[in-house]
């Protein structure tokens, strides 16, 4: 029989989100951000790429980039309330980690499989946030894909892409449990 970890099982069948709206300070120092980080390292990665990397966005840069969200929702064209609504997880943030896709030039991994690693580090991010007591959420909206933003706002280059913006800070409030999937209706068992 494998060695068994019945409490990481257990986390990881009631893991649940918290809503970013709902976090207040404080948010984690960078000391206690660092094995979290740390833990998001040792996501899948095919090829040992590390086609991600982390931007530790604290409370001092959320009105800086409230202010060019709502600049680029304005060049956008969006409404008010899509200028509203993207700006909002910085007008409320207390500490986000934006986990960037960092594209790399490999003849044996693909960019999808690459997309997928960095997917997986913002996975592995979250859970060791809330693994450690930590309220987190997971959050892309427009403002992730403009690339305008990104460069602005993040110094991104042109082979990198925000891959989501990972907030954790205190909770407040434990959400109530939400519907899960049916996994017997999502799952095929092929034995032959």
């Amino acid at each position: 029989m494998p060695e068994r970890n019945p409490s990481a099982l257990e986390f990881l069948l009631s893991r649940r989100s918290r809503p970013a709206k709902t976090l207040t300070a404080p948010g984690p120092d960078r000391d206690q951000l660092l094995p979290l980080l740390t833990a998001a390292g040792r996501t899948p990665d095919h090829g040992k790429l590390e086609p991600w990397r982390f931007i530790v966005l604290e409370q001092g840069a959320m009105p800086r980039l409230a202010a060019l969200t709502e600049e680029r929702g304005a060049a956008l064209g969006m409404s008010e309330q899509e200028i509203a609504k993207g700006r909002s997880q910085f007008d409320q943030g207390i500490l986000a980690v934006a986990v960037i896709e960092v594209q790399k030039d490999s003849a044996k991994v693909p960019p999808l499989e690459q997309t997928y690693s960095a997917g997986a580090a913002c996975l592995a991010l979250l859970n060791a946030a809330l693994a450690d007591g930590w309220g987190a959420n997971w959050l892309t909206g427009w403002v992730s894909f403009d690339e305008e933003f990104g460069r602005k706002g993040l110094g991104l280059e042109a082979h990198e892409r925000v891959a989501g913006f990972i907030h954790i800070a205190t909770e407040t409030v434990q959400p109530p449990e939400r519907p899960r999937p049916d996994i017997q209706a999502l799952t095929t068992w092929v034995s032959e």
